[in-house]
């Protein structure tokens, strides 16, 4: 049976490199830049060479996107990863930390979602000029204190 992966020698150019972790190749530069690869190798003629542990990060790094982390966040767990000494506590203060970020968000967007099917419920949708959403809209409320 073959594999896609190339041997574990082997060095990829940013568009194999991109291809296999799933990235495109400006996002690939941009965790470059930031430090997330450390360094990487440059082929002869300057090209940039990447090795299957620079994919891993980097499949690292879209798996901790994809699950809403912020940069900042990732950068803090790839240095967890890649620190045998860490402890989970760790991750997971920072796994609750962004689960508490994703619970309040959430319960914005389901206070949201209430207070617009109720002004959808009210407006008639017919020909009259009259809209509880636009009233809504219009409403002059004093600003709310920020938490």
């Amino acid at each position: 049976m073959t594999s896609n992966m190339p041997s574990s020698d082997a060095t990829l150019l940013i568009g194999d490199a991109a291809r296999l972790s799933g990235i495109s190749a400006r996002m690939l530069r941009h965790y470059e830049d930031l430090g997330l690869l450390g360094e990487v190798r440059r082929s002869e003629s300057g090209y940039r060479r990447y090795s299957l542990s620079d994919v891993h990060t980097l499949r690292f790094i879209k798996r901790s996107r994809d699950l809403g982390f912020s940069m900042d966040q990732v950068t803090e767990l790839v240095g967890l990863w890649r620190n045998r000494r860490r402890t989970s506590a760790s991750v997971k203060r920072v796994a609750q930390a962004h689960l508490q970020e994703l619970e309040q968000r959430i319960a914005e967007m389901q206070a949201m979602q209430r207070t617009l099917a109720h002004l959808v419920h009210c407006c008639h949708g017919d020909q009259r000029p009259d809209c509880p959403i636009l009233d809504d809209l219009s409403r002059i409320d004093p600003p709310k204190a920020e938490a």
